[in-house]
């Protein structure tokens, strides 16, 4: 029997809604992995962002031993200085840090966070951080002119997901999926591996881009549009791309399928910093005209409270005496502060009066260690229904129009996976609980490598 292989394949915000439910029967390939191995929800990171759940789920870490909460981070405590989160933010190792310790070759393919390319047993393609792709992307550097001359221009992502042309992102989000799929087939051909990974970015853009056009209930929805089935059309095609990986590997090779969290409606975005200038919290230098995005260098610091940052979720930020340079905020009134910022947020109610049941976040009571500068607060605004908004200036606290362009969707808790060993079938087995720092264990667990101690996960099989 040839070695132990592990083939990943991550799609960023499938959905278990459609995979394990609604589409599920005209998913013939992922059906036919659910129904011989083990499935079920997967538990994202706090936040569910695309950074940092992927690294999460290679490391099993979470993002307060991490330290960084998305992609943008304060560097320290002063206004100005942030920090991008690519692969040199994670001083964590990743599976393939730790195969290549026991000589087990890895590649790895668009998995977020891997910008720039770090040295590894096997190979490396970057994610969607590239910044284009005259960047040095590949390790080793020349894997790139291979893939030019082999497969074709690899396409990082799509140019813009937020658009009002949808026949173009459909065309921009095939196009990119297609040459990613020929690029994991040429690579399962030509280079070693034991463990194969690659992440898929269509899946979110097609999810932030159309999810209006095939919701019944969202609040923008036309019956009989064009667009009706175009999500299902993709992940249709993405099941079809699936069953031609299927079909290059034997019974060593054990299969996973991920998703770092899931999708949903977005019923609307709340003007999170438009409201804590109505609370009397945050205070501007002077009043924007028109609807502008916030920008520190227009707040006085020396008469606010707290400010926020937009987003898929809302990051709020005491100015606490002693901390940030201006700081209002005694340290002894810090905590009986935040709690009175909770309380009101939780109290927000949509336009109608109705509570949109926002979640709070204290960082230090969902991590075990809190590294970096995070959030004092992390605000789930109607549990993820509504986005945050970042801009000010807006007439109301609500608004029906995404800040940052065109978008549909909202991020989801929770994400899937897919679990099928040839040589163990879990027969269709719903298994609940599992988390995404559960993956990376799982993986070493397969590949027959000691699981570290300070992994937070614990392999699911």
């Amino acid at each position: 029997m040839p070695n132990r292989r592990v083939l990943v394949i991550g799609m960023d915000c499938f959905t278990p809604q459609f995979v394990f439910d609604q589409w599920k029967d005209k998913l013939p390939n992922l059906k036919s992995l659910q129904d011989r191995g083990l499935w079920g929800k997967l538990e994202s990171t706090i936040p569910a962002i695309t950074v940092p759940a992927w690294m999460s789920m290679m490391t099993s870490k979470n993002p307060g031993k991490l330290g960084f909460y998305g992609f943008r981070n304060r560097a320290n405590h002063s206004y100005a200085d942030l920090f991008f989160a690519n692969s040199l933010a994670v001083k964590e190792p990743t599976v393939w840090d730790i195969l290549g310790q026991h000589d087990k070759d890895s590649v790895v393919i668009s998995v977020p966070q891997t910008y720039p390319p770090k040295p590894i047993k096997g190979c490396l393609m970057g994610c969607f951080l590239t910044p284009d792709t005259d960047s040095e992307f590949t390790y080793p550097a020349e894997l790139k002119d291979e893939i030019w001359k082999n497969v074709g221009e690899y396409i990082i992502d799509v140019k813009d997901f937020r658009t009002d042309d949808k026949v173009n992102l459909i065309k921009q989000i095939y196009q990119m999926t297609a040459r990613r799929f020929a690029t994991v087939r040429y690579l399962m051909d030509k280079k070693p591996w034991d463990f194969f990974m690659f992440v898929e970015m269509g899946v979110d853009r097609i999810h932030h881009g159309m999810w209006k056009h095939i919701d019944p209930t969202h609040p923008k929805y036309e019956p009989g549009n064009r667009f009706e089935q175009s999500i299902l059309n993709y992940y249709k095609y993405i099941d079809d791309e699936i069953g031609t990986l299927l079909q290059k590997v034997g019974d060593e090779t054990v299969i996973m399928v991920v998703s770092d969290h899931g999708a949903k409606k977005m019923d609307g975005g709340i003007n999170f910093n438009d409201w804590l200038i109505q609370e009397g919290y945050l205070t501007l230098k002077e009043k924007p005209e028109g609807i502008v995005q916030l920008k520190n260098k227009n707040i006085d610091f020396s008469k606010t409270k707290v400010w926020g940052s937009g987003g898929y979720y809302g990051r709020l930020f005491i100015n606490v005496k002693g901390r940030e340079p201006e700081g209002v905020i005694e340290p002894q009134d810090y905590e009986r502060f935040r709690n009175e910022l909770i309380a009101k947020l939780v109290a927000l109610t949509d336009p109608d009066g109705k509570n949109i049941g926002t979640k709070v976040f204290k960082p230090e009571e969902i991590y075990p260690v809190v590294n970096g500068v995070a959030p004092d607060l992390i605000v789930y605004f109607g549990d993820l229904n509504w986005r945050s908004l970042g801009s000010v200036g807006n007439p109301t606290l609500w608004s029906f129009e995404n800040d940052t362009g065109p978008d549909d969707a909202n991020h989801a808790q929770y994400g899937l996976f897919i679990l099928y060993d040839p040589q163990h079938p879990g027969k269709g087995r719903k298994i609940e609980g599992a988390h995404i720092t559960d993956i990376a264990p799982t993986v070493l667990n397969k590949l027959g490598v000691e699981i570290p101690g300070d992994f937070e996960g614990k392999a699911i099989f």
